[in-house]
């Protein structure tokens, strides 16, 4: 009978034991990961700000564009619409995540096509203005491309958390946890605005 009690309560602090490995890893993988996520929408939020500026830009300077860049202002509505944005709860939803990055890409996408089409014209390009806003873009771009890598290796850390013994034992029976959706691009670079040649030519 002893012996019995000894093996149980041997087995439930064990158990105690393993799960506790996850109490305090789990968490804080989570808040990682979430902390990472706003600075992907605080980048993108960015990006988003200069939408404007270029705006006025062209307006004043290429009166062909105005249809491509109708385009980009149309996509910045869509990507910063209230229902398409995510909060923390939603990481774990890969359809919500899936819209998020349409409606980024798009908007990546639509920035890029005007950007390329305005660079046919060099007296825009030679414009104080417009090659401050370039500036401007390109680290915006690059604090994208930075967040999303940085987003993208806190979640493998934490889905590895979840799913690695002995914090998997706490992740699912203290936590309920569940994993991370990482953020992915329609295609390789896709959020990232091209590179353009501001020479004069």
């Amino acid at each position: 009978m002893f012996t019995r009690l000894a093996k149980a309560a041997t087995l439930i602090v064990g158990t105690i034991a393993l799960a506790s490995c996850g109490i305090n890893s789990v968490p804080a993988a989570e808040e990682n990961a979430k902390a990472k996520w706003a600075d992907v929408e605080a980048a993108f939020q960015e990006r988003a700000n200069l939408i404007p500026n270029l705006q006025e830009i062209v307006m004043s300077s290429a009166e062909q564009e105005r249809e491509t860049l109708q385009g980009v202002i149309e996509a910045r509505a869509s990507a910063t619409r209230p229902e398409i944005q995510i909060d923390a709860e939603d990481l774990g939803d890969p359809e919500k995540m899936a819209q998020y990055q349409a409606a980024q890409n798009q908007l990546g996408s639509a920035l890029s096509r005007l950007l390329v089409s305005v660079e046919q014209y060099p007296e825009l390009r030679s414009q104080e203005n417009f090659g401050r806003f370039m500036t401007q873009i390109e680290g915006s771009e690059n604090r994208v491309r930075v967040a999303i890598r940085d987003y993208n290796e806190a979640v493998r850390q934490y889905n590895t958390t979840i799913r690695t013994f002995p914090d998997t034992i706490g992740a699912n029976i203290i936590h309920g946890a569940e994993p991370m959706v990482p953020y992915e691009a329609a295609t390789e670079g896709a959020e990232v605005a091209p590179t353009l040649d501001m020479r004069s030519e």
